[in-house]
């Protein structure tokens, strides 16, 4: 027997590739994860400022004069402010009052936004100021929402992961897939809502939220991993990790992070699952189609992506043999 051993310049290659990787690598996750948390600060963040024009032209002023943290909006009286608050057109508003200005807040929609608006505002000494839409009270700093976003994308690679290397293709991959995010979906909601009372919306709309959010992640590492191979496995979960993750803006808001950060988070599934979960859970499903529509389609383009590749996979192995019975046929 005979052993076959790695030349030098091939090792020193690998040794020069581990060298330069790892610290891109390293350095691209420092990047993703440290720019939005250092540059955190209002970015066109809605806001309302309700009341009389006369009256609210000086509000709008002050609120100018922060150029760009703030996209002001009009509304006739306090009770369209808390109507578009509770629909999640705007985060707070400013209502003016004959008796001064009050402060309608939602710490639901982001308990750090919250706190922005009260120190915002503070130099116009709002005669009170109210919780529209608060958070529940096992979770009034968004803490365990905020904690449940890696989670849900780790299960979603890990069960993308071993669709792929458990060998399932086609619709057993798509039932595998599916029939793991409902489970997924089905015990976070017990923990989340039964056990700790974090989420307050419909049990079963919090389920499908997170079983899709689950879903979107599985089927984007599935899909890819059947259409390039093994390498799409880390591909996707790299996105997902490294961005996906930190700029899911679950301890904020997307207008809180820097640009492109808030708006490309809301692309990728931990931040449309994070979205859509708020929505449902606190707002009646207010502004759920958005998210909604995001993560079906990630988990549809998926789902295909496994089809299409298994396909491909199945129309290759039956043109092999074929090409080689062509090559052993004798010559007449």
């Amino acid at each position: 027997m005979s052993t076959v051993t790695t030349s030098a310049p091939s090792q020193t290659r690998r040794l020069l590739a581990i060298l330069v990787l790892v610290p891109v690598v390293a350095a691209l996750a420092l990047w993703a994860f440290a720019w939005p948390a250092a540059r955190t600060a209002p970015h066109d963040l809605p806001l309302g400022v309700a009341g009389p024009a006369a009256a609210t032209t000086q509000v709008e002023e002050r609120l100018a004069q922060k150029k760009g943290a703030f996209d002001v909006r009009r509304y006739a009286d306090e009770a369209a402010a808390r109507d578009a608050i509770e629909d999640r057109t705007v985060y707070g508003a400013i209502v003016v009052t004959p008796e001064g200005p009050a402060l309608l807040t939602s710490t639901a929609a982001s308990p750090v936004v919250a706190q922005l608006l009260q120190q915002a505002s503070a130099d116009m000494n709002p005669v009170r100021t109210v919780d529209v839409v608060p958070a529940p009270e096992n979770d009034p700093r968004g803490a365990a929402l905020n904690a449940s976003v890696l989670p849900l994308a780790l299960a979603g690679m890990a069960a993308g992961a071993a669709v792929t290397f458990l060998g399932l293709r086609g619709l057993r991959a798509v039932a595998a897939l599916i029939g793991a995010a409902a489970l997924v979906g089905v015990a976070a909601t017990a923990i989340a809502d039964s056990w700790l009372n974090v989420l307050t919306g419909d049990w079963w709309a919090e389920a499908g939220s997170l079983g899709l959010a689950t879903l979107a992640v599985s089927a984007a590492v599935a899909g890819l991993s059947a259409l390039i191979g093994p390498a799409g496995t880390g591909l996707a979960a790299g996105v997902m990790m490294l961005f996906g993750n930190p700029w899911s803006a679950a301890a904020s808001a997307p207008q809180m992070l820097p640009d492109p950060a808030g708006t490309i988070g809301q692309w990728l599934p931990p931040g449309a699952g994070t979205t859509l979960l708020r929505s449902v859970s606190f707002f009646d499903g207010a502004a759920a189609t958005g998210p909604a529509l995001t993560l079906t389609w990630w988990a549809a383009l998926g789902l295909g992506a496994v089809l299409l590749g298994n396909a491909l996979k199945r129309r290759t192995k039956g043109n092999a043999p074929k090409e080689g019975a062509r090559e052993l046929s004798p010559v007449n």
